[in-house]
């Protein structure tokens, strides 16, 4: 009895198995209602899709960091990107001797930045930034360093010039700009290496233009631009670029009690770079012409009570002041003194200070004929000189 049972029981659980499937099939859409229903179409098109996006990278999609970027900061980068290969950074040292052992220390002076002129591996910095040391070292933007020579040096307008054998390959000149045309408030991006930090991007505008600095060697620097992009100890010597990525300045100094940016940095002008680093390439120093003569200091000027002006204290027999006819500070026959003529305007460039000469006289090369005007005892004068060469 309990066998008959037991037939019993699996013919119902198969029968009730085969009629549960039967009911889950019909429930299933079938290939031709997928192919007829959009909405079915669609997914099963998007499930294709998804499954591909997973194999293949799609390549159509944007950057989702360009898309958070606006035009100037796109703009910026491009600057930044562009000049970044042209700026170096440059470490100084300076060689002691103990004076018990009578070893050759190499100690660490400073640091600073510069910028490749050529593919001959002219580098351009501050005059500041070498001055004093005994060797240096250019760090390019690839992180390979070379050793510099010096090339020329120019003191009054706070430039050097340095040289590494390093392969044209490795050198990108950076763009010459004109700062002539620079309009305050123009943006301005400086590039540099403040406290040691290399390549670092600071940006501003033009503050102020026509400023004036005194250089090292006391002689001032004209036409000087002021700008508020953050320049720190470390910039010094690195460039200053306008919105197309052009060398128009090279940052030289800072106004600030703390010695830290307070918004009032200076760049020397572009045209002046133009000009000078050239000059030292060649030979080294500024070529101005001469004069031969020997001016007296403001301090002196200013104890005589003199106002405006160079007065001449004393003339190079046979130079080109000597040919002319001027006069130098002088004794009588009785020990008073007699004083020299006072220069009072070079060419069309009036001259308030000694200082003003030289900066008259380098628009000038040797041989070239300038008229000087000039006081002798009171009374205005004016002479034709030739000027000499270099002395």
């Amino acid at each position: 009895m309990k066998s008959v049972w037991r037939v019993f029981l699996f013919f119902g659980v198969l029968v009730t198995g085969f009629l549960l499937g039967v009911s889950w099939q019909n429930h299933l859409p079938s290939r031709s209602t997928t192919e007829s229903d959009p909405l079915a179409r669609q997914v099963r098109w998007d499930d294709d899709q998804r499954v591909g996006a997973d194999d293949e990278t799609d390549t159509t999609r944007p950057d989702p960091l360009a898309e958070a970027l606006t035009e100037v900061e796109r703009a910026t980068i491009r600057i930044f990107e562009s000049a970044a290969p042209s700026v170096v950074f440059i470490n100084t040292s300076v060689m002691q001797m103990d004076f018990f052992s009578l070893n050759v220390t190499e100690i660490p002076r400073g640091s600073g930045s510069g910028f490749v002129w050529d593919t001959r591996g002219h580098i351009v910095t501050n005059y500041h930034v070498i001055q004093g040391a005994d060797r240096a070292q250019v760090t390019l933007a690839d992180h390979s360093s070379w050793d510099a020579t010096l090339v020329g040096v120019a003191p009054e307008k706070d430039l050097a010039v340095l040289k590494i054998d390093a392969p044209a390959s490795k050198l990108r000149p950076i763009p010459l700009g004109i700062s002539e045309h620079l309009r305050v408030g123009q943006s301005v991006f400086a590039i540099g290496n403040p406290f040691g930090l290399d390549q670092t991007l600071t940006t501003g505008v033009v503050s102020a233009l026509g400023r004036e600095i005194k250089s090292v060697s006391g002689t001032p620097i004209r036409n000087v631009i002021q700008t508020d992009a953050a320049i720190n100890p470390g910039n010094s010597g690195g460039p200053l670029l306008n919105s197309a990525g052009k060398l128009i300045g090279v940052n030289t100094a800072i106004y600030s009690p703390s010695g830290a940016s307070a918004g009032i940095g200076f760049s020397i002008p572009v045209d002046v770079v133009k000009w000078v680093v050239p000059e030292l390439i060649v030979n080294g120093r500024i070529m101005r012409p001469s004069l031969g003569a020997e001016y007296a200091s403001a301090r002196t000027m200013a104890r005589l009570g003199l106002e405006g002006g160079a007065l001449i204290l004393n003339i190079i027999p046979g130079s080109a002041a000597d040919r002319a006819g001027l006069h130098p500070t002088r004794r009588d026959r009785y020990g008073y003194i007699v004083l020299g003529d006072i220069i009072t305007q070079i060419g069309d460039e009036p001259i308030h200070s000694p200082a003003e000469i030289p900066l008259a006289l380098e628009k000038y090369r040797p041989g070239e004929r300038v008229r000087i005007r000039f006081l002798r005892n009171g009374k205005v004068r004016e002479v034709e000189v030739v000027l000499d060469p270099p002395r």
